[in-house]
């Protein structure tokens, strides 16, 4: 099938989703995921008023842009802007030639069930500032916050963060060692009036988390550490862990494929007893039950004990193989 035709059986299948959206003053989600719907590579989203194209494997020809962006007018007349990101690490490799690339510079502000989001589809970083697939988590926190103490490590955005403030909570930290991702989430607090419940803590995810846990902060062999804000131990009552796939700094090692729990384990230990620690894994390959029985063997060597399990699934705009998405998104209840 041409790339038209996948991208129009995409739209119209998710016609009722569209609805639901607009219902739910939603105007940010996925509309063609190509990976699963006949053309690898390919992901289309939408971010406020603009289509979003982006290319992963392969750039598109002057004639495959004309085409999509033809259906996609068709369907609502917004900015159309497109970044290839075929070439290494996935960075923005096209140049800016229209006004709609001139646009993708500009902040903007979008919506997702009512809350506000600062975004720019172009950056000195590589993503529009807000994962689109994390919808459900921002769901789940914002519904499962109100009066409790929350913590979101490697917050990015701090979309998590802010989705708890929204949803009642009583305290808000975010964890990232980005000042540009926390510079947006501290944006994204102002837009929605909860500067005065979320913190933002500009750190390495490992001795934020080994300080609140009330562990010793150590590096790896022969590294000599930088500094790093000074934090006090503390639990929290809901603890959000999304780490990146894979991520190395003088702390530690974060390897979501071969060592989760060097992670998992002191974020189990900063979660109060009855509370719910939220595990997320962006690796494909790593098989879901496998990973939730190395995270339930992790959490009763400390002598606790999952009193619950709660899994979350990507909402339909990010359909997957036999629905087995390559986020898995568990929610454990830890006594």
């Amino acid at each position: 099938m041409s790339i038209q035709a996948v991208l129009t059986d995409a739209l119209v299948k998710r016609a009722a989703f569209f609805e639901h959206a607009k219902q739910h003053n939603t105007d940010c989600y996925r509309v063609f995921h190509g990976t699963v719907e006949g053309e690898n590579g390919l992901n289309i989203d939408r971010y406020g008023d603009a289509w979003l194209i982006q290319t992963f494997h392969q750039t598109l020809s002057d004639e495959q842009l004309a085409e999509i962006s033809s259906v996609l007018t068709a369907h609502a007349d917004f900015h159309i802007v497109y970044n290839d990101r075929s070439g290494s690490h996935s960075r923005v490799a096209n140049a800016g030639v229209n006004e709609a690339q001139d646009y993708a510079q500009t902040e903007q502000v979008i919506r997702e069930n009512g809350i506000l989001f600062t975004s720019k589809l172009r950056h000195e970083g590589q993503d529009p500032l807000l994962f689109l697939d994390m919808r459900i988590g921002r769901e789940y926190v914002c519904d499962n916050s109100n009066g409790k103490t929350v913590l979101n490590l490697f917050s990015y955005t701090c979309g998590i963060g802010i989705a708890a403030a929204m949803g009642g909570a009583r305290k808000v930290m975010n964890v990232d060692f980005s000042s540009f991702a926390l510079a947006a989430g501290q944006k994204n607090a102002e837009l929605n009036k909860v500067t005065d419940v979320c913190e933002f803590v500009q750190s390495d995810a490992f001795p934020a988390l080994r300080q609140l846990a009330g562990l010793p902060v150590g590096g790896r062999r022969n590294q000599k550490l930088p500094k790093y804000p000074k934090l006090r131990a503390m639990q929290f009552d809901l603890v959000f862990l999304d780490p990146p796939r894979f991520a190395k700094s003088a702390f530690g090692i974060v390897d979501l494929v071969n060592d989760y729990q060097g992670l998992f384990k002191p974020a189990v230990l900063t979660t109060k007893a009855g509370g719910k620690i939220v595990c997320c894994n962006n690796v494909a390959k790593v098989d879901r039950q496998a990973w939730y029985d190395s995270l339930v063997r992790c959490v009763e060597k400390q002598g606790r004990k999952v009193t619950a399990t709660q899994w979350l699934d990507c909402h339909q705009d990010f359909p997957a193989f036999d629905d087995n998405h390559p986020l898995k998104i568990v929610v454990l209840t830890i006594d």
